[in-house]
C-alpha cells in the first residue's frame, strides 16, 4: 500500500512539474529560514551553560532608578564592598570573588603592547566559575601574584604553551607587577558573556593603595561580583533579605542640612551566570549582551515564514483540488474508503515536505558559515548529539507535512463519485476553496508587507543614528585612547604640544568623556533649599577640548589658562590636605543645557556666576564650591539609545585625562601616521591606540545594522515564498478559466482587458493585506523606538512605500502570465475540452 502511494505520489509531482517546483522550493525555503534561526537562538541561550556548576553561580549587579528623572540604568558592575558584604551577612554564600577587567601593558624586546582582556581578580576565581584547564589545577590561584593563561594568549606572549612556572611582567598603574604562571587554560568560548586572556591574582589592598575609598565606596561600580551559592539556597530568599541588609549596611552622608544615602537610587539583584548574556542588565557588561525579545522576535518570524510555505502548501493543493477529483471518485469507487485517501494525501504532503527539507539542509550547510560570520558567533550544524538537530529535522518534517496536508487530505477525500463522474467535473473550480485561498494569500502578504515596514523603520533608525547632529561636531576626528596610563603622568602635555605640530592637526584637547565612550562618572549637587543632592556628570578636560570636539558654547565663557580659579586639578594619588586646600579656596566649572536644567536654571544665560556645593572629594576635605562660568549646548557623546547626560566640565591640564581628542584636516591616514610618530617620540612605554569618529559611531550601531540586515533577509524571504505562492495559484487559476477566458475574447475583451481582470483578482489580498500589516506594524516599530532616547518620527512614509513595493511585486509576479493567457488565440481556448 505504502509503495503505491509513494509511487502515486511521485507520478503526481512529476506530471505537475510546476507546482511541484513551487512547493518544494517554498517550503525549503522556509525551512532553511527556520532551521537558521532554530540554530541561533539555540546559540543566544547557550551562554555559559557549558560552565560546570553554572546553576549555582550568579552575578551581584547594581541597578539605578533615579528619584529625579525615574530614569532606570541597570548595571552588571557593582561596588567591591558590597559583595565583601553580602558574602559576610549571607550564609548562603559559599564563595565570593570580585573581579575587573584591565589592559596592561607588556613589554618585550623594547615593544610595548596591551594585552587584550586581562582579567584581575581577588580571589581564586576558578573556585567560582570553572573554567577548562589544560595545564595546572584548580587552585592555580589560592596563591596572591599566581597567574592563568589561556593556550592562545600564551602562545601569542611567550611562543609556547608550556610556560608553567614562568613569570608574566606587566605594567598597570604604574607599576610594574610580577606574575608566576600556575595554569593554562583553554580559550573561552564565543558563547559566554566572560572575556579573559589572563587571569591574575593580586592583593587587592595593596593594588589599590593609592586609591583605598575605592574599596569603601558605595557607589563606586568598578568591577564584578560573582557568588557561589551553597546547593539547595534560593537567591529570591537572598534578594528578600536585601532592603534590610542595605540599610544595615550602607551610611548615610551628610553635609550640612543634607543627608543623602548611596543606596537611596539603588536596587541588587542576583542573576544567574547563565541568564546574564540575555538578562535585563546590559550597562558595563564584560562582553556585549543580546535583547531577550529580539531573539524571540527573529523566532516568531521564522516561524510566519515558514507558515507562507505551508499556506502556499494547502493554496496550491486546494486549487489542484478539481484536477484530482476524478482520481479520488474512480478510487473511491473501487473500495477506497476516507480513511486511506486522507492517509494517501497526508502521506503525498510529508513526502513533499521530505524533499524540500533536503534542500533546506544544503542551504543551512552553506548558509550557516557565513551567518555565524555576520553575526560574529560561533553557530555550528550538527546533526547528532546534545546539539544535534535530527530530531528537530523530523519533527519539522512531519509537522509541516501533517499541517500542510490535513486540510487538503480532508477536503479531497469528501468528494462524492456520483456527482463527479455524472458531471465529468476534471477542470471545473472546486466550490469552497476560493474564500480560503483568498484569506491565505491576505495573511502572507500581510506578514512580507509587516516585515518590509519594520526592515524600513530599523533602516532609518540606524541612519538617523549615524547622521544626526550630536551637538558637537563629529567628523574629522581622531580618538587617542589610553592617555589615562599611569606611565604618562607628568607627560600628557608633551605629547599634546607635539600633536599640535603635525600638519593637518587643528586643535588638541584631553578629557575622559569622548566619542563613545563608556565610562560614567557622577557625583551630587547641593542646591540651595533641597534637601537632596542632584546626580550631575562630572568630567575632567583641559582648555583644548572645546575646540577639538567642536562645543557650541552658547552662554558665558570656557576655561582659560591666565585665570587660576579655573583650574581644578587635585594630585595623583589623592592628598587630603590638597583636597581641603581647593574645598576652601573654590574653583569654576561649564556645565551642559541639562545640568542647568536639573540645578532648577530655566535660561542657560541665567546659570552664569551661581555657585553650588560639589562632592568632588572625600567627606574629611567637606564640598566644592563651584562657580558656573559657562554654558555649552547639550551633546549626545554616547548612544542615542541612551539619555543624554546633565554634565559638568572641569579643568584640570595634569589629568589624569583617558582620551586626546585630535580634530583634523586634509588626508586621515597621513594625519594618524604623524600624531602616532609624535606619541611615540614620547610614550615610549605606552602602545598608541585611535580611531576616527566614523569607525567609532559604525561600531557603536554596529548591532543596529546587524538587526537591520536580518530583517531585510527574512522580508525578501517572506517575499519570495509570497511570490512563488502567487505565482502557482495565477497559474492553475487561468488554467481552469481557459474557457471563460476564450468565451470573453470572442465577445471583444480586449487583452488589456483580460490582464486587468485577472491582476485585480489577485493584487486586491495585498491591498488588504496592508490595512493589516500597518497597524501591528507600527505598533511593533513603535514600542521598538520607544527604546531610544532620540528616535526618528513613525510617519506614513514606511508604510506606503511598502505597501506600493508589495502591489508592484505582486502585479510583476502575475502580469507575464495574465498576459500570456490573454494573448493565446480564444480558437484554441474553446476548443480545448
Amino acid at each position: 500500500m505504502w509503495r503505491n502511494y509513494m509511487t502515486v505520489g511521485l507520478r503526481s509531482l512529476l506530471k505537475n512539474r510546476v507546482y511541484a517546483l513551487i512547493n518544494i522550493l517554498g517550503l525549503a525555503i522556509g525551512m532553511a529560514a527556520c532551521l537558521m534561526i532554530l540554530l541561533f537562538v539555540r546559540y543566544e541561550f547557550s551562554y555559559d551553560k557549558w560552565l560546570p556548576g553554572a546553576e549555582n553561580v550568579y552575578e551581584f549587579q547594581s541597578w539605578y532608578k533615579s528619584h529625579e528623572t525615574g530614569e532606570e540604568d541597570k548595571l552588571q558592575m557593582t561596588p567591591f564592598i558590597a559583595g565583601q558584604r553580602l558574602a559576610k551577612d549571607f550564609p548562603q554564600v559559599e564563595k565570593e570573588v570580585y573581579l575587573f577587567s584591565t589592559e596592561p601593558v607588556f613589554i618585550d624586546k623594547g615593544n610595548a603592547t596591551t594585552i587584550k582582556d586581562w582579567v584581575f581578580t581577588d580571589g581564586n576565581l576558578l573556585d567560582v566559575l570553572e573554567f577548562p584547564l589544560l595545564q595546572g589545577s584548580r587552585n592555580a590561584l589560592d596563591q596572591v601574584n599566581a597567574a592563568v593563561l589561556t593556550r592562545s594568549e600564551a602562545i601569542k606572549l611567550f611562543g609556547t604553551d608550556q610556560v608553567l612556572g614562568r613569570t608574566l611582567s606587566v605594567i598597570s598603574r604604574g607599576k610594574t607587577w610580577d606574575f608566576r604562571i600556575a595554569g593554562i587554560m583553554a580559550d573561552l568560548p564565543k558563547n559566554s558573556q566572560f572575556k579573559a586572556t589572563v587571569i591574575a591574582r593580586i592583593d587587592i589592598h595593596a593594588f589599590n593603595a593609592d586609591y583605598p575609598d575605592g574599596l569603601t565606596c558605595w557607589g563606586c561600580q568598578n568591577g564584578w561580583v560573582y557568588v557561589k551559592l551553597r546547593p539547595g539556597a534560593d537567591p529570591k530568599a537572598i534578594e528578600a533579605g536585601l532592603p534590610a541588609w542595605e540599610k544595615r549596611n550602607i551610611p548615610d552622608e551628610n553635609s550640612g542640612e543634607a543627608r543623602f544615602n548611596a543606596g537611596d537610587d539603588q536596587d541588587w539583584h542576583l542573576v544567574n551566570v547563565r541568564d546574564i548574556h540575555l538578562g535585563e542588565a546590559q550597562r558595563a557588561s564584560m562582553t556585549p549582551g543580546n535583547d531577550r525579545k529580539t531573539i524571540m522576535t527573529f523566532a516568531v518570524i521564522a516561524v510566519l515564514i515558514l507558515g507562507m510555505a505551508v499556506v502556499n502548501f494547502t493554496n496550491l493543493a486546494t486549487a489542484r483540488a478539481s484536477q484530482r477529483a476524478r482520481e479520488v471518485a474512480l478510487r473511491k469507487v473501487l473500495g477506497a474508503n476516507r480513511k486511506q485517501l486522507i492517509i494517501q494525501f497526508v502521506g503525498e504532503s510529508v513526502l513533499i515536505a521530505t524533499l524540500a527539507m533536503l534542500i533546506a539542509l544544503a542551504m543551512v550547510e552553506l548558509l550557516v558559515g557565513p551567518f555565524s560570520a555576520f553575526l560574529d558567533a560561533d553557530i555550528r550544524l550538527t546533526y547528532f548529539g546534545a546539539g544535534g538537530i535530527a530530531l528537530p529535522v523530523i519533527v519539522l518534517v512531519l509537522l509541516v507535512g501533517v499541517l500542510g496536508g490535513l486540510y487538503p487530505a480532508f477536503f479531497l477525500s469528501r468528494f462524492q463519485p456520483a456527482s463527479v463522474l455524472k458531471a465529468n467535473k476534471s477542470s471545473a473550480e472546486t466550490p469552497g476553496t476560493g474564500r480560503l485561498r483568498q484569506a491565505l494569500v491576505v495573511g502572507q502578504f500581510a506578514v512580507s508587507i509587516g516585515l518590509i515596514i519594520c526592515t524600513g523603520v530599523i533602516y532609518a533608525q540606524t541612519v538617523y543614528a549615524r547622521t544626526v547632529d550630536p551637538g558637537y561636531k563629529r567628523d574629522h576626528i581622531l580618538q587617542v585612547d589610553e592617555l589615562s596610563r599611569y606611565q604618562l603622568l607628568g607627560k600628557t602635555q608633551s605629547i599634546v604640544e607635539a600633536t599640535k605640530h603635525v600638519p593637518g592637526v587643528q586643535a588638541v584637547g584631553r578629557t575622559n568623556i569622548g566619542v563613545a565612550t563608556t565610562n560614567n562618572n557622577n557625583t551630587g549637587v547641593l542646591l540651595q533649599g533641597n534637601p537632596r543632592p542632584v546626580n550631575i556628570g562630572i568630567y575632567q578636560v583641559d582648555n583644548g577640548f572645546k575646540d577639538a570636539m567642536g562645543l557650541q558654547l552658547i552662554a558665558g565663557r570656557w576655561f582659560d589658562d591666565a585665570r587660576p580659579m579655573d583650574e581644578i586639578a587635585p594630585s595623583y594619588p589623592p592628598d587630603l590636605s590638597e583636597e581641603i586646600a581647593l574645598s576652601r579656596r573654590g574653583g569654576n566649572i561649564v556645565i551642559n543645557e541639562l545640568a542647568a536644567k536639573r540645578m532648577g536654571v530655566k535660561n542657560p544665560a541665567d546659570a552664569v556666576g551661581k555657585t553650588f556645593q560639589v562632592a568632588m572629594f572625600r567627606d574629611e576635605a567637606g564640598l566644592l564650591p563651584a562657580t558656573v562660568i559657562g554654558v555649552v549646548k547639550d551633546s549626545r557623546f554616547r548612544s542615542i539609545r541612551e539619555p543624554i547626560d546633565p554634565i559638568m566640565f572641569i579643568d584640570t591640564p595634569t589629568g589624569p585625562h583617558g582620551q586626546m581628542i585630535v580634530r583634523f584636516q586634509g588626508d586621515p591616514a597621513t594625519v594618524r601616521e604623524g600624531v602616532a610618530k609624535a606619541w611615540k617620540s614620547i610614550a615610549t612605554d605606552v602602545p598608541f591606540n585611535a580611531k576616527f569618529s566614523e569607525d567609532i559611531i559604525q561600531d557603536l550601531y554596529k548591532a543596529e545594522e546587524s538587526r537591520a540586515a536580518i530583517f531585510a533577509a527574512f522580508a525578501l524571504l517572506a517575499v519570495i515564498v509570497g511570490c512563488l505562492g502567487l505565482f502557482g495559484l495565477a497559474a492553475f487559476t487561468a488554467e481552469r478559466r481557459t474557457k471563460e477566458i476564450g468565451i470573453r475574447k470572442v465577445l471583444g475583451a480586449r487583452t488589456r482587458d483580460i490582464v486587468q481582470l485577472l491582476v485585480w483578482q489577485f493584487t486586491r489580498p495585498v491591498i488588504i493585506a496592508n490595512l493589516i500589516a500597518w497597524p501591528v506594524a507600527w505598533w511593533l516599530m513603535r514600542d521598538w523606538l520607544n527604546k531610544f532616547d532620540d528616535r526618528i518620527a513613525l510617519g506614513p512614509t514606511p508604510f506606503v512605500a511598502a505597501g506600493v513595493l508589495a502591489l508592484l511585486i505582486a502585479v510583476g509576479t502575475i502580469a507575464a502570465h495574465a498576459i500570456k493567457v490573454a494573448s493565446a488565440n480564444p480558437i484554441r481556448a474553446l476548443r480545448y475540452e
